[in-house]
């Protein structure tokens, strides 16, 4: 078992990819920009194997999600303090729950005040949860400290040691990333469940990347480059980009990792707004203005949005994969700000609290 603890972090309080890099203090009330993407598609075999069919509940396509669930600390300046839920693989799993997706997430968690709160919270927003979720571990915390202009410094306090990844039920959409897709021992059962699923099933991937806790680049990279011709999406923010490949043009990251079998790379870079990049070409967005709470789980909602829009797609009576793969620019476009409006909701409130279905229509079908 690996508990692993990160002191003295100082980052911004939430999570990275839509939003720019001023803190939530120094945001509040303010109008902050969130971006959108370019699209693109591609690939090079060999992928994934076990071909076989879209999994679906009804007529709607399940969704896996893979990764940790946390407690997010908020200490601020005057000594207040908040405990909220959090983890960006369980923050898109509630943004899909709450937009009335069969989703599930696998997940640990400790058999604690914390884990149970954490699970009442998944549960409410329709997040079913897989066998195996507790563990006579603690539950992990990130613990935001807040200065008296809003700046945050992270102590991270993380166990990740899932149980039973190989007993998963299959899923038209596997979606994984952020800390548990790299911190051992539990990145290696995340990683060999990416490179099981069936060639049918769309994976998507956010890397997330928190480098106190992941300070071996060359290890980052070397799981990075196993697990991008596994992917069919990936989400990636400017952040992410300048850590993993410091001075590199991140059209050129992009075009690698379509080049390595990703088939829509979306970058998100704040308020320069974001892109995507497709085997067809380059979508360019400009970035959108939203009155600001705080930035918490903005990225997170971007994902679930895109993953709503794409699901869209796939009750065209495609198979999933057909829903990314021959994705159109134009298309691409309309997932994107579809995403967009997820994230921009979020942020006009406190705390990672993705939109129900009824603040978020559905795309139209016809339109993906």
């Amino acid at each position: 078992m690996v508990r692993r603890k990160a002191a003295g972090a100082r980052r911004r309080l939430g999570h990275r990819g839509l939003v720019d890099r001023g803190c939530p203090g120094r945001c509040h009330r303010a109008q902050h920009h969130l971006a959108l993407g370019r699209g693109g598609v591609h690939g090079l075999e060999p992928r994934r194997m076990n071909a076989s069919p879209p999994t679906t509940a009804g007529d709607q396509p399940t969704i896996l999600v893979v990764g940790e669930a946390l407690v997010d600390v908020v200490v601020r300046h005057d000594g207040s303090r908040s405990e909220h839920r959090g983890g960006s693989p369980a923050n898109v799993a509630v943004g899909l729950g709450r937009l009335g997706h069969p989703v599930t997430l696998a997940t640990s968690l400790g058999d604690d005040p914390h884990g149970r709160m954490i699970d009442a919270e998944l549960t409410a927003s329709g997040v079913a949860l897989a066998p195996g979720l507790f563990n006579d571990r603690p539950t992990s915390t990130a613990t935001a400290w807040l200065d008296s202009r809003g700046s945050a410094r992270y102590d991270f306090d993380i166990v990740w040691e899932p149980r039973s990844l190989d007993v998963l039920p299959k899923a038209s959409f596997v979606h994984a990333g952020s800390i548990a897709a790299f911190l051992e021992p539990g990145a290696d059962a995340v990683e060999a469940l990416i490179g099981s699923v069936a060639a049918s099933t769309i994976v998507t991937f956010d890397p997330n990347i928190r480098p106190r806790l992941l300070p071996d680049r060359a290890a980052v990279l070397a799981r990075m480059d196993r697990l991008l011709p596994r992917c069919d999406v990936v989400k990636v923010s400017d952040e992410d980009l300048d850590w993993l490949h410091p001075g590199v043009p991140p059209t050129e990251v992009a075009r690698r990792w379509i080049s390595l079998g990703v088939r829509l790379v979306v970058l998100t870079a704040g308020a320069r707004g974001s892109f995507a990049v497709h085997e067809a070409g380059e979508v360019q967005v400009a970035s959108s203005v939203t009155q600001v709470v705080d930035t918490i789980g903005a990225g997170d909602a971007y994902m679930s949005g895109l993953l709503d829009a794409f699901v869209a797609g796939a009750l065209t009576g495609r198979e999933p994969s057909e829903s990314v793969r021959n994705l159109t620019l134009a298309q691409v476009r309309i997932c994107m700000q579809h995403a967009n409006t997820s994230a921009a909701i979020t942020v006009g409130r406190m705390g990672s609290e993705p939109p129900l279905r009824h603040e978020l229509p559905s795309l139209i079908p016809a339109k993906v």
